[in-house]
């Protein structure tokens, strides 16, 4: 791939997100989207040159970073929600996006099949088996950075949430000191929690945390113990015995696991 593709796919992605700034849809939700994306092509490239990818590899890791939620714009505007299950799948449908428009008919058939499987496996809960082992690597480089920026969009918007609700965000779930059974298990078991165990946001805020446990590299791991992520969704938790040992095994694990003891 060559810079000047990827400039390509820049103009035609703010073209794209442009007509959904329209009336009769929330632009608050689409600015926030267009910013995710803006910031997971920063954060795959941090975690790419910090893996040392070359130069043409960092090309195509931002390519799937700048498309990997494209599905989300039609999505909200369709459904109003970016929950899928209460919708469709936004990975899907982001890829039948960009089919629609033959976006990536410039690309060759190895790049697009690295482009559109990372874009599919970018929000399942657990990567199938991949033989490819490209396709196994930069499917896990987008679901680290995918991850990295959901944490900062998730803190910033519970340190404010007092002045601004947005029920897009907590998927309508009920503000309530309950935490499920079924989520802090899995925490226990080093596991990641199920959306379907979820009952309230408390349980929302668990499972963001149990996303650690399906980090892949060094790096990712560096920069949520560096950016302190787990502490900060933590403060916003009920106090309790409970979770504060639940928090300390998280987060031995994310020290562990960036290579500091």
């Amino acid at each position: 791939m060559k810079s000047d593709t990827l400039a390509f796919f820049k103009r035609w992605f703010a073209g794209y997100v442009a007509a959904y700034h329209t009336e009769g849809v929330d632009s608050r939700n689409i600015k926030l989207k267009e910013k995710h994306t803006e910031q997971v092509c920063k954060e795959i490239l941090m975690l790419g040159r910090a893996l040392n990818l070359s130069a043409e590899d960092l090309l195509l890791a931002e390519t799937m970073a700048l498309f990997h939620d494209i599905g989300r714009f039609k999505q909200y505007a369709t459904y109003g929600n970016f929950n899928d299950s209460l919708s469709e799948n936004h990975a899907e449908l982001g890829l039948r996006e960009l089919a629609k428009h033959k976006v990536l008919s410039v690309c060759s058939e190895a790049e697009q099949l690295l482009i559109t499987q990372a874009i599919r496996y970018h929000n399942v809960r657990v990567l199938p088996e991949i033989e490819d082992p490209r396709c196994l690597f930069f499917s896990r480089l987008l679901r680290d950075a995918d991850k990295l920026d959901i944490y900062r969009v998730v803190i910033d918007y519970y340190k404010y949430r007092q002045k601004e609700r947005n029920t897009t965000i907590e998927l309508g779930l009920p503000d309530t000191q309950s935490c499920s059974p079924p989520i802090l298990d899995a925490i226990r078991q080093r596991k990641i929690a199920y959306l379907k165990d979820m009952a309230t946001l408390n349980d929302f805020k668990l499972l963001q945390i149990s996303w650690v446990f399906d980090l892949n590299y060094t790096p990712t791991f560096c920069a949520v113990h560096e950016r302190r992520y787990v502490e900060q969704i933590a403060a916003t938790l009920p106090q309790t015995g409970e979770i504060s040992k639940l928090l300390a095994t998280v987060e031995a694990y994310v020290r562990e696991r960036a290579g500091i003891c």
